[in-house]
């Protein structure tokens, strides 16, 4: 049963303003090796959205995990590790950069779960992005588990909902990346992220269980998106849902984003494996730009 205090943050709201400048899509560019050349006006590339409105909490507001201390907008939830779980997402028109952006978020549920691991809290937010004076162009609805400390002394345990990579998966695309330290502190810079599990290597094994530094969840979906809307000329995203099932660690060595269309063309089913295991999956959604 959900507690009455973590009950009290549904439907909370919170407004922010922010301008999707150009400085931030270019290093992300920089960071995954891509080639663009942006200026003002330029499309901003799906879910880059993240590169905005980021965390802006004081030093002194600092958790031990780096994550700004509970309360405030997100509900006080005492279970020390926080991970972003997953979102789905919606277009209805295109960012680019140079907008001023307004994005109003909504603490859509709060829910208690237990399971193999102990006790799960879920919170699941709905963020709505629109230009200033305009009308929403992006819907997500982000989901962010809370569990307990591990309580396991072998490090390489897999949490639950990890599975193995299907033989028959299709894999018409695939790209392989090194999750060195360098490309995972950058990402961590420019969205202004300071959990400590992905660039603090003691505090990652040590405080949290993992065997390495973790990739972030976001960073997968951002490949797994490239990859779809590289694959997918002439055609714009609609949609795009993700779910993380096993984390990705360096210590692993490199990982594979890997997809392949739908049969008519306006899906992509896009997947993350790493050391033979599926950690993350997800489906893109297109419309031929004809359509729009």
């Amino acid at each position: 049963m959900i507690s009455l205090d973590l009950q009290q943050w549904v439907n909370r709201t919170e407004v922010q303003f922010d301008d999707a400048t150009l400085a931030p899509a270019a290093m992300l560019a920089a960071t995954l090796g891509r080639q663009d050349n942006f200026e003002t006006g330029s499309v901003l590339p799906p879910l880059w959205h993240w590169l905005y409105f980021l965390p802006k909490a004081p030093h002194n507001e600092i958790g031990r995990d780096g994550h700004p201390r509970r309360g405030g907008f997100l509900p006080p939830v005492t279970l020390p590790r926080r991970m972003w779980a997953g979102s789905r997402l919606q277009w209805n028109g295109e960012l680019r950069i140079g907008d001023t952006l307004r994005r109003t978020s909504t603490i859509e549920s709060v829910e208690t779960k237990y399971g193999r691991t102990g006790e799960l809290v879920f919170v699941c937010v709905r963020h709505e992005v629109a230009r200033t004076g305009g009308a929403v162009v992006l819907t997500e609805w982000q989901d962010i588990v809370y569990r307990e400390a591990s309580k396991s002394s072998n490090l390489a345990e897999r949490p639950r909902g990890t599975v193995t990579v299907p033989a028959a998966a299709p894999r018409e695309w695939q790209q392989s990346w090194e999750p060195d330290p360098v490309l995972l502190f950058r990402f961590s810079a420019l969205t202004f992220n300071s959990h400590r599990i992905h660039y603090d290597r003691s505090y990652a094994t040590q405080e949290e269980g993992y065997p390495g530094l973790v990739v972030h969840g976001p960073l997968l979906a951002m490949l797994m998106m490239q990859l779809a809307t590289e694959k997918s000329p002439g055609h714009s995203v609609s949609s795009f849902h993700f779910r993380g099932l096993s984390p990705v660690v360096d210590s692993s060595g490199s990982f594979d984003v890997c997809g392949a269309p739908g049969g008519d063309g306006t899906k992509a089913e896009m997947f993350v494996q790493a050391a033979g295991i599926r950690s993350t999956e997800g489906q893109v959604s297109f419309h031929h730009l004809a359509q729009r």
